[in-house]
């Protein structure tokens, strides 16, 4: 098929190769972790990827169990082709823009980006808006 993914059809079950896991390791390193406790237990989250997910006792364990899962995602994103977001970290963000809404379309987007993982609408408008021109 054209323009298909080389691998793209490898199941995740089975172990990464030594060379990519270790590649997907330093890249997760990067990354930011996203913390809340909730209930008696730690719950992370990745922020440059929010869906990648995980939960410890206490906070290293957490931020362990989350890194761990981010090393996953990243390592299959690198089997299949795909390009690993940059760190949060590398990307500065020195501009800003407002925009008027209306109470029902703030009451919209707000539940739309905590239903897909973010924390505010901002978040949300940036990705969203981002990944549609990119």
């Amino acid at each position: 098929m054209p323009g298909k993914l080389k691998n793209s059809r490898k199941a995740i079950d089975r172990p990464f190769e030594a060379k990519l896991l270790e590649q997907a390791k330093q890249i997760a390193a990067g990354y930011q972790i996203i913390i809340q406790f909730q209930d008696g237990e730690y719950y992370g989250r990745g922020l440059e990827l929010p869906y990648v997910m995980n939960d410890g006792r206490t906070p290293d364990a957490c931020v362990a169990a989350t890194r761990e899962s981010m090393a996953i995602a990243i390592a299959h994103m690198l089997e299949t082709g795909e390009k690993p977001p940059a760190p949060a970290s590398d990307h500065k963000r020195s501009e800003q823009i407002n925009i008027r809404l209306t109470t029902e379309e703030k009451l919209l987007l707000d539940e739309a980006a905590r239903s897909r993982g973010f924390k505010g609408i901002g978040d949300f408008v940036r990705s969203t808006s981002l990944a549609s021109i990119r």
